[in-house]
């Protein structure tokens, strides 16, 4: 099942169950997914075949960035129930992504290409990040890569 019909399957679910404030807040938020990822397949001339989970994820990532904006700016002007809000929807699209490597996990992956394609310094830099982005595409935030292909060169 792709990431998208298991989108539409759980806002359905939701929809039946939505009774109380966390119920309506999850069909919401599912909605909302449902509604880009349709608006992106509009955009991308995808409408018959729909996107591939890789472009969902994209989406969704897309969603979780502009989430943590919002909860940022919530928190400035002291909207805790906003933030609280975003929050869970928040929690929502993250459960939509493949597990997260850790630090650990990108760190083995890095040296291993460092090893592989012999690089020696920052000059490499470029070359490393270009091997390891398609490796952990998806499961891991390429601000993380970038420190710890830094953190391993020397930088």
């Amino acid at each position: 099942m792709s990431i998208r019909e298991e989108l539409v399957r759980q806002m359905n679910e939701a929809a039946k169950a939505a009774k109380d404030e966390a119920g309506k807040i999850r069909l919401g938020a599912l909605r909302n997914i449902v509604a880009q990822v349709k608006n992106k397949e509009i955009a991308l001339i995808k409408r018959a075949e729909g996107l591939a989970d890789e472009e969902v994820i994209s989406v969704i990532k897309t969603m979780i960035k502009q989430g943590l904006e919002s909860v940022e700016q919530f928190n400035k002007g002291g909207r805790q129930d906003l933030v609280d809000k975003e929050e869970a929807e928040l929690a929502i699209l993250k459960s939509f992504l493949p597990p997260q490597l850790s630090a650990d996990e990108v760190k083995s992956i890095v040296r291993e290409v460092i090893n592989n394609l012999k690089a020696s310094g920052m000059k490499d830099m470029g070359r490393v990040m270009k091997e390891v982005m398609p490796r952990v595409a998806g499961k891991a935030d390429g601000k993380l890569v970038n420190e710890v292909v830094k953190e391993v060169l020397g930088g």
